[in-house]
């Protein structure tokens, strides 16, 4: 009597394991909320027992600033890229604009403002938050200087002008749980009227460059809020 065939388990490697739980807890970090993160929640999402969980992360606590870490850094990778295509800094910067003042950006301002609020209380996770500022000030300073460079922007303080730019992107993100529909355009460009304005560029340079951004960059990067193996490499 002849018997159905088993499947036959794969053994991934630590570091292959490590990584799927860490991707599974940054998905459901965008869609459902830091606080949703569980041993348990992440075992049912990959079909494993929660020991198994626990067995990279004693802690959830670090398992949470590591979720919020992958998901942020994999839309950095996405926004700027840290090897970017030969695009020249205006067109990145209008690139940058297009995805990141979207709807599609809501899912990633929604992780923000809820990693924010918690980080009150969890020092893991409110040194993740650090980092991670730092990481997206240190890329897109960078990208302002290049293009002050090579004479596409004006700027006395690269760093200075990046900070504004933030801060007006971070006031704009933190309405991701409102209403928008009524707001007026003069709101909703005010990011780019501010990088316009400090840079020394035209009104409407970045908008009209941005108008159809790539899907991906050059390098493959995934669409915003997604999480990928790519948000690993942000980390040091």
């Amino acid at each position: 009597m002849s018997s159905s065939p088993q499947r036959k388990r794969i053994r991934k490697s630590p570091a292959d394991r490590r990584a799927e739980i860490v991707d599974a807890a940054a998905a459901i970090a965008l869609t459902e909320g830091l606080e949703c993160i569980t041993l348990r929640r992440i075992g049912e999402q990959l079909g494993v027992r929660p020991g198994l969980i626990s067995h990279y992360f004693p802690a959830v606590e670090d398992l949470v600033a590591e979720a919020f870490g992958t998901a942020a850094g994999s839309e950095l990778n996405t926004l700027l890229p840290a090897d970017p295509a030969t695009q020249s800094p205006t067109d990145r910067l209008a690139r940058f604009f297009a995805l990141a003042t979207g709807v599609a950006y809501d899912d990633i301002s929604r992780l923000w403002i809820n990693a924010r609020h918690l980080s009150r209380y969890r020092p893991a996770l409110r040194e993740r938050v650090g980092r991670q500022e730092a990481l997206w000030r240190g890329r897109l300073e960078a990208l302002v200087r290049d293009g002050v460079d090579c004479g596409e922007f004006r700027t006395a303080d690269p760093y200075v002008t990046t900070v504004q730019i933030l801060v007006v992107i971070d006031g704009l993100g933190a309405h991701a749980n409102t209403e928008a529909a009524d707001r007026p355009e003069a709101v909703t460009r005010m990011a780019v009227s501010t990088a316009e304005r400090e840079l020394g560029l035209e009104s409407g340079t970045l908008t009209r460059r941005g108008d159809t951004p790539a899907p991906s960059d050059a390098h493959g990067a995934p669409a915003p809020a997604q999480v990928s193996e790519t948000a690993h490499e942000v980390l040091p």
